[in-house]
């Protein structure tokens, strides 16, 4: 672990490699699991404002789910989350043939709206926690994301490359540009 700034970030993101490989895993991290994607409060406002711009992209299941529950939800530790499908799959996922999409990204790809996605799925495989004194930056290791791991190492892209733009998107340019130079001096 290392400082920079007011986070503190796991080793793990500059020496792993990773880059998701949706031909093998199918977009499993947003249909697996047993929660929402973390949401930030402002986040939980934008998450009402794009829907209705968003509904169209979505399937029924997820339009019933979210219309039930409401555009994003408070999770069992209280923290905000985007709604999820009969506890599954999450309320924004879309499928091109067997591969799960996220609905909104397909509206911001398209110009319908100027939000890509949660930052917290935009980060991942990189999880962040904010604590009252710093954030903690850490690499959240997945067996559904093998696939992505063997392709990250076979292009040599570490994680830190490969979510450059969710990193700057939520540290700022500055930010990225000091990580870099930590990921500089650790190789040598």
């Amino acid at each position: 672990m290392f400082q920079l700034g007011k986070t503190i970030v796991s080793e793990e993101i500059l020496e792993r490699d990773f880059v998701c490989n949706l031909s093998a895993c199918k977009g499993n991290c947003c249909i697996d699991g047993d929660a929402g994607a973390p949401l930030s409060a402002e986040e939980t406002k934008i998450m009402e404002e794009i829907y209705p711009k968003v509904k169209p992209y979505l399937r029924p299941e997820g339009i019933a789910a979210i219309e039930a529950q409401g555009t994003w939800v408070k999770g069992e530790d209280g923290d905000f989350e985007t709604t999820l499908i009969e506890g599954k799959d999450c309320a924004y996922v879309i499928f091109d043939g067997a591969t799960a999409l996220c609905g909104i990204e397909q509206a911001y790809n398209e110009g319908i709206v100027s939000w890509k996605k949660p930052v917290s799925c935009h980060l991942y495989p990189i999880r962040v926690k904010d604590f009252s004194e710093f954030t903690a930056v850490n690499y959240d290791k997945w067996d559904i994301c093998n696939d992505a791991c063997t392709l990250g190492k076979e292009l040599q892209v570490p994680v830190y490359k490969f979510v450059k733009e969710a990193l700057v998107r939520k540290f700022g340019e500055d930010w990225y540009l000091e990580l870099e130079k930590v990921a500089l001096d650790l190789k040598k």
